[in-house]
């Protein structure tokens, strides 16, 4: 099955898209990767999702892939004793350990002894996703005496943000450890790490994780961007999550951080999905506005490798229909001249090492030549992503006889991966690819590929051969 578009699709699944045919309808929709949302669910319902994507994956013959998301430090004020209250701006509204007693208009509990070691007078902070807003007067290690800057109504267990401040907190919480070790035990192909603010973060996870699945940092903290070069790095794929993002950042700052973290990612050759409510008026809706498609266009223009879909494909009234109209989003800008364009023109030049020479030649060759495919023989994926860093205007078919990289490269930009058979030597890799390029429908007789891969086959990242072959 061709999608015949290089951007990928992510889709939440949720009591929205829990039937099996209601799965499939999404994969046949566009969905190249499903996303598990563990902040809600049991590990029965992850658990079920999952045995119906392997068996909707065996029946289409096709890769699918999977990303567990954790849910993350979840900071929230204590209860009030007679139900929501009132916030007034200017007035005094205390925060302070103490759980044993119920709020009131003058105090409420605040059980995370993490931020009050972090804060400063002068410090902002945020309540019910930044519709309450609180000055820092005067704090301890116990409480914190701050002026109502924006009033409103506020209830039981809503959450706080601290915008402009290191948490001294780790990103997994003991419920993500269990979560993670028992979604990793289910096959997950992509994790990703909510509250990362410092490279550290994406250390601690891969150091659980190992080689049993790829790390995405969740770039959701204004502390993650002042670090963002360094978790690039660390991170095997990144997600813009601008609904967070959004409320510890002013929102017109959104777009050009985003920008920029599709740039760093492209740069470094990251896969980068970018997220949060690209079409959020299909949760109720059965068309988005015209605002949202542009958002989808934008994200595609810059060369993102994945958009993805929340609520629209967990919980709303048309979770397929959404996946299909990001499906044509996609492809109409991605056949408009001027993304080529605008792609062409963003391209950095690659790292001085034999992987991205290899890749970056590939690029010039397949346009030179006008080449029907680009073939990345890869065991570990390394080699497609190197080629996906390119973004070559050829398709790029990612051969592996590796199940676990198949549906990994599902989420990277390009890719089209097929599963395959170990090959002996240079010759055979040559005809299989001939084969999958004439099977898969991306190439005719007589047509020319361009071929990458590492000698000797199977030693990871060791992306060294180029070859041009022509189909007979």
């Amino acid at each position: 099955m061709r999608r015949n578009r290089h951007a990928k699709i992510v889709a939440t699944l949720g009591p929205a898209s829990t039937e099996r045919e209601v799965i499939k309808d999404l994969f046949l929709a566009g969905a190249d990767v499903f996303r598990l949302n563990f902040s809600h669910g049991t590990h029965e319902d992850h658990r079920n999702r999952v045995e119906l994507i392997r068996s909707i994956e065996r029946e289409l013959d096709r890769p699918i892939g999977v990303l567990l998301d954790l849910q993350g430090p979840k900071l929230r004020i204590g209860t009030f004793a007679d139900g929501p209250i009132q916030l007034e701006a200017g007035a005094a509204f205390r925060l302070d350990l103490d759980r044993s007693l119920p709020g009131n208009r003058q105090r409420v509990a605040l059980p995370h002894p993490e931020i009050f070691a972090a804060l400063r007078t002068g410090t902002e902070l945020l309540l019910d996703d930044g519709r309450i807003r609180l000055y820092v007067e005067r704090c301890g290690e116990d409480y914190a005496e701050t002026r109502v800057v924006t009033g409103g109504p506020l209830s039981d267990r809503k959450g706080v943000n601290v915008p402009g401040v290191l948490l001294p907190l780790s990103a997994l919480t003991d419920k993500d450890r269990q979560d993670l070790a028992y979604g990793l035990t289910l096959g997950m192909d992509w994790v990703a790490l909510s509250f990362v603010q410092r490279p550290e973060d994406i250390i601690e996870i891969k150091q659980l994780v190992g080689d049993r699945a790829r790390i995405v940092a969740k770039l959701e903290k204004p502390a993650a961007i002042l670090n963002l070069d360094a978790i690039v790095a660390e991170a095997d794929a990144l997600m813009v999550a601008r609904g967070d993002l959004g409320v510890e950042m002013p929102a017109e700052q959104v777009p050009a951080i985003q920008k920029r973290i599709v740039r760093t990612c492209r740069q470094l050759g990251k896969p980068v999905i970018v997220a949060t409510q690209m079409l959020d008026s299909m949760v109720a809706a059965p068309v988005p506005t015209r605002a949202e498609a542009s958002d989808v266009a934008t994200a595609i223009y810059d060369g993102a490798d994945a958009v993805m879909l929340s609520a629209e494909s967990a919980s709303g009234r048309y979770p397929v229909e959404a996946v299909a109209m990001m499906d044509r989003i996609i492809k109409e800008t991605e056949s408009d001249p001027y993304c080529r364009e605008a792609i062409d023109a963003s391209h950095t030049r690659p790292r001085a090492e034999s992987a991205d020479a290899i890749g970056y030649a590939m690029r010039d060759i397949a346009g030179l030549l006008k080449v029907a495919a680009t073939i990345a023989y890869t065991g570990s994926g390394y080699s497609a992503l190197r080629m996906a860093r390119e973004r070559p205007a050829a398709p790029i078919i990612g051969i592996t006889p590796q199940s676990a990289t198949a549906r990994q490269l599902a989420l990277v930009w390009g890719v089209h991966a097929v599963l395959s058979h170990d090959v002996a030597d240079v010759n055979e890799m040559t005809d299989l690819a001939r084969q999958c390029a004439l099977s898969e429908g991306f190439a005719t007789q007589g047509q020319m590929i361009v071929i990458s891969a590492g000698l000797p086959f199977g030693t990871p990242g060791a992306t060294n051969l180029l070859r041009i072959a022509r189909i007979d």
